[in-house]
């Protein structure tokens, strides 16, 4: 990879500092050290930064792009002639026999795909390692802005750090309170691969060059990148004394721009190349003050869209963040803005690691767009079992149904990759499939090894799922047609091909309940032993069951004829899928094909058998079936599950469903208790374990659950809202399927009050009040679904 920086020299102003907001800001005294996870992270979508607010300043730089290396065709040539072969195995109960078959026939070679790598570190060295006070660092979650204020020297220093959509850069600002009081020294820096390095300064313009290659050194391996610093700065001068850092001395400000480009988006180096030089120029031409309202301008109009007030927390929400996480674990409902400060920051999270940037946008991996290390937990790539999924769980509900775009530019990249996939492993000529891993190639394969994860061929149907949630939601016919429904039809016609008869239904087989095992019952092979793999998993047919059902929604919807091939094949299939099993002995739902398998982990992390009740709805239509779901997550978390944050968080939105507010806010609490790391990201085990993003994002689905549900074409307005944050709220902004729009949602001592209903997209309003209360819409008494306008605004009241 090649990498290069430019400094250039120029001038700005400082802005006044904001007061601070418990539910808006997370700040502290100290800075985060060598803790990456104390860092502070913000973002445009497609760069990052984690800033450390040292006074040898360490700024950890990412784009989403740069990953291991090029694309790798792991397919299994072998595992065509297996599938038959283990699927009758698992029919005849020879269940440990199929798995080794498995295991020996169709994982992936190698076993994994590519993983995320770090940009590079950009160093600002100050010369204050001692000597400094009245140190602050903060975050600002609402103008997605960072910075660092202190004084050394009786000199008060101050940076701000910026991320811009608009402008496609990362924007810095380093300033003193004294004139000629700044000095600085500045550098790029990567721990891998380094080729060559140069700096050089000029009239009116400084460069710093690195050249890098990742994974096997050699350009032509990897994906190829160039970065680049540009450095304005107000008085002073600039030097490079070594050749490899760019010092200003006696400045009084200093304006930083960065960029980087990578040969993933671009046909050419060249391409490449001049795309990096147009943004840095406008983004220098503009200059800093113009960068940063643009970026501010354009974050805080999507974080603007929704406002979630639980009441003040007094002192108690003034503190730093340390602070506050500590007197959070003794007593949560003290600070309830740290419960809205979180929904603030998984918001955050999402618009910074989550933008449109053209056609290979690139959706948040599974830290997000943050990541220091070039061997990183899980390969910190796409894990589309759950992790992936949740990460855009509050999309939708939390009005920022534009950051789903990039996940809809991986699955089409990933398209042609898992429709060769389905020939070359499953003999399938037509669809498209992926496993439960994929990368920003679009990776098909089987990942890692082992019987409980690796051959899980569901992954396109949770994705397609999401692809028709995104069209619920905003009613966009166009998506549907142009994006929804190729994803949807090439989903499906892979299942027409792989599932089987069994007992009278149709079957996914070999696969698995995801990172679940059992212990094979008596009467099957290896009875006694822990195995994974198997036929008619409850999980498969949910996701079946959900697939045909939305391809029939969407013919119908698109108008399409009766005798399209692929309507007509999922009418057929429908009725024939697995139905929801209650076990008999339990009466909770049934996880495996049959009720004599017990599970190895009562507790596990993973609620697979659950899916249809959140993040789907199957289980919600009936009173038995909600009932057995209830009693499988009871079970589950009695036994220990909610083990890691993004569990904890899947089980909030499970029990909000369910309308248990106070049961899905006590999880809100512990996660919150638990799983954070000093800089509010969330961590696998707790502080110190790796961080995973996803638990932010279900964090925030979870708590908008409790205010608004529609999966059920209802808008059900305060469904399960907890006892303690009844007393008094409010929240504004959140979206319901169909389009609606709810405005100043509000409840007063544990009750509904009133709130507005926008129908962006008008057609029939169906409303639920708090379980059922009585209340009028436009001053009139509800009596059944309300035919809206587009547009229209519609006032909901509580009945007297």
């Amino acid at each position: 990879m090649i990498s290069t920086a430019f400094l250039v020299l120029g001038s700005a102003i400082v802005d006044a500092a904001t007061p601070w907001d418990g539910s808006r800001f997370a700040w502290y005294t100290s800075d985060a050290g060598n803790d990456f996870q104390s860092a502070l992270p913000i973002g445009n979508g497609r760069l990052g930064a984690a800033v450390f607010g040292m006074a040898e300043e360490k700024l950890v730089l990412n784009e989403n792009s740069v990953w291991s290396g090029p694309w790798l065709d792991r397919a299994n040539p072998k595992s065509k002639d297996a599938v038959p072969k283990i699927r009758q195995m698992l029919i005849l109960g020879n269940i440990t026999g199929a798995g080794e078959s498995a295991m020996d026939n169709m994982a992936g070679n190698p076993t994994s795909p590519r993983a995320y790598h770090p940009l590079v570190n950009v160093g600002i060295d100050f010369g204050h390692s001692s000597g400094i006070s009245s140190y602050t660092r903060w975050l600002d979650t609402y103008q997605g802005t960072a910075g660092v204020n202190y004084i050394h020297g009786g000199t008060n220093h101050s940076r701000e750090y910026v991320a811009s959509y608009p402008h496609g850069v990362l924007a810095f600002r380093l300033s003193a309170s004294g004139q000629g009081k700044l000095n600085v020294k500045l550098s790029l820096s990567r721990a891998q691969w380094i080729l060559s390095q140069t700096a050089r300064t000029g009239s009116g313009a400084s460069a710093h060059t690195v050249a890098l290659s990742a994974n096997s050194g050699q350009a032509s391996e990897a994906i190829t990148f160039w970065s680049e610093a540009r450095i304005l700065n107000s008085g002073g001068t600039a030097t490079s004394p070594d050749g490899k850092t760019i010092s200003i001395t006696g400045a009084d400000m200093v304006d930083v721009f960065f960029d980087a480009e990578t040969t993933y988006r671009y046909p050419s180096a060249a391409a490449a190349q001049a795309e990096l030089k147009r943004k840095l120029d406008a983004a220098v031409a503009a200059g800093y003050p113009a960068v940063r309202k643009a970026a501010i301008d354009d974050f805080s109009s999507l974080m603007g869209r929704v406002k979630l007030d639980l009441g003040s927390s007094g002192d108690a929400g003034l503190q730093p963040v340390p602070t506050r996480l500590s007197n959070f674990k003794r007593n949560p409902n003290a600070d309830p803005q740290m419960m809205t400060l979180m929904f603030n920051f998984g918001r955050h999270l999402l618009v910074s690691s989550s933008r449109d940037t053209g056609p290979r946008s690139l959706p948040a991996n599974l830290q997000g767009i943050w990541n220091r290390d070039y061997s990183p937990a899980w390969q910190s790539k796409y894990t589309i079992n759950i992790n992936l999924e949740m990460n855009y769980w509050p999309a939708l509900v939390t009005n920022l149904a534009e950051t789903q775009k990039p996940v809809f530019d991986l699955i089409n990249v990933a398209i042609p990759r898992g429709q060769a996939v389905a020939k070359t492993m499953y003999g399938c000529d037509h669809g498209f499939m992926l496993h439960h891993n994929t990368d920003l190639w679009g990776d098909a394969a089987p990942v890692d090894k082992g019987t409980p994860y690796t051959v899980w061929p569901m992954g396109a149907a949770w994705l397609s799922a999401d692809a028709m949630e995104h069209y619920r939601f905003t009613q966009n016919k166009t998506f549907l047609q142009q994006v929804a429904w190729p994803i949807l039809r090439q989903t499906a016609q892979f299942y027409h091909c792989y599932l089987f008869q069994w007992n009278n239904y149709w079957t996914a087989g070999p696969s698995l309940s995801p990172e679940h095992a059992f212990v094979v019952p008596q009467g099957m092979r290896q009875a006694g032993k822990s195995e994974g793999l198997d036929i008619s998993i409850e999980m498969d047919n949910q996701l079946l069951h959900q697939l045909f059902t939305n391809i029939n929604e969407t013919c119908a919807t698109l108008g399409l004829p009766p005798t399209d091939p692929d309507c007509t094949a999922a009418r057929a299939k429908l009725p024939q899928i697995r139905p929801p099993t209650i076990n008999p002995t339990t009466s909770r739902l049934q996880e495996w094909r049959s009720s004599s398998y017990a599970d190895t982990e009562p507790g596990h992390r993973h609620f697979s058998p659950l899916w249809a009740l959140y993040p789907g709805s199957q289980l919600t239509t009936s009173v038995s079936l909600t009932t057995a779901a209830a009693a499988l997550l009871d079970h589950r978390m009695a036994s220990g599950s909610g083990s890691t944050g993004w569990s904890r968080a899947w089980a909030v939105n499970l029990y909000a469903r369910l309308v248990r507010g106070d049961d899905a806010w006590r999880h809100a609490q512990t996660l919150i208790q638990t799983f954070p790391s000093p800089n509010l990201w969330n961590s696998d085990n707790g502080p110190g374990t790796p961080f995973q993003i996803d638990g932010n994002f279900g964090l925030v689905a979870g708590m908008a659950e409790v205010f608004l549900q529609s999966h059920d074409w209802t808008v059900h307005l305060l469904p399960a809202l907890p006892k303690v944050v009844g007393g008094k709220g409010r929240v504004d902004g959140l979206v319901a399927r169909g389009g609606f729009v709810v405005r100043e949602l509000v409840w007063e001592g544990g009750l509904f009050v009133r709130a507005s209903i926008e129908a962006r997209s008008g057609g029939l309003l169906r409303v639920r009040v708090q379980g059922g209360m009585g209340f009028f819409v436009d001053g009139k008494r509800y009596e059944g679904a309300v035919e809206t306008e587009v547009g229209g605004l519609y006032e909901i009241t509580a009945a007297a």
